[in-house]
């Protein structure tokens, strides 16, 4: 560290930026990089050239490449809990997603697609997964009853969401103004899907329901 601060270019009279500011260059510049490359196969070197700074300014902020890319993904976390809330959800949040992936699309496909492949930050995006499964739960428990069901609407909910958004990303975001109703489509399904497995999981004809049936009969 101390031979790069070294390496500094003397300062040539022009203003410097100011260090927050200089951090989300660089973190919006990281996004870029890693989402173009992967984590693997993308340098420091590569996202200070994308940042337009050299490796010295870089290591200014962050320490190493875990690290910055660590608190890129903490940013977008960050923004989506600004934009989409974290706890209930309710018909505003399909549109609040949809507007914040379409604001920085790179930082939405790192954080749930490209993210979860790199072991060294699975406890990051296994947190983000469980509380959104936790939120779905309790917002289901209202429609469908306690049991497996209900459990595997839960689980497959938020990955429907964020995998169709990524789709809709992908195909270039078509009819923007209808696609949260066409995404809010599909997660009626499978709520429909789960309704309607656990009214065929009832007891066979010919067979008594126990958990119902009078103990003293």
């Amino acid at each position: 560290m101390a031979e790069l601060q070294k390496q500094e270019p003397a300062a040539t009279g022009r203003q410097r930026m100011p260090r927050a500011e200089r951090r989300e260059q660089i973190l919006a510049a990281a996004t870029k990089a890693f989402a173009r490359a992967g984590f693997a196969d993308t340098s420091l070197d590569d996202v200070a050239a994308e940042a337009g700074v050299t490796r010295v300014i870089l290591y200014r902020h962050f320490d190493s490449k875990s690290e910055l890319y660590r608190a890129l993904l903490d940013r977008a976390c960050t923004r989506l809990a600004e934009n989409v809330g974290t706890d209930d959800f309710g018909e505003d949040a399909l549109p609040a997603l949809l507007k914040t992936a379409a604001a920085d699309p790179d930082a939405f496909r790192l954080l749930f697609r490209f993210a979860a492949r790199e072991r060294e930050f699975r406890d990051l995006t296994d947190t983000l997964a469980a509380a959104s499964t936790e939120v779905t739960h309790r917002n289901l428990a209202k429609q469908l009853p306690p049991g497996p069901w209900l459990d595997w609407a839960a689980r497959l909910i938020p990955t429907l969401t964020t995998e169709a958004v990524i789709a809709w990303l992908d195909a270039g975001r078509p009819d923007p103004d209808q696609a949260a109703a066409r995404i809010r489509a599909a997660v009626h399904g499978v709520i429909d899907a789960a309704a309607a497995a656990v009214r065929n999981s009832g007891p066979r004809p010919g067979t008594v329901d126990r958990s119902s049936a009078d103990p003293d009969g």
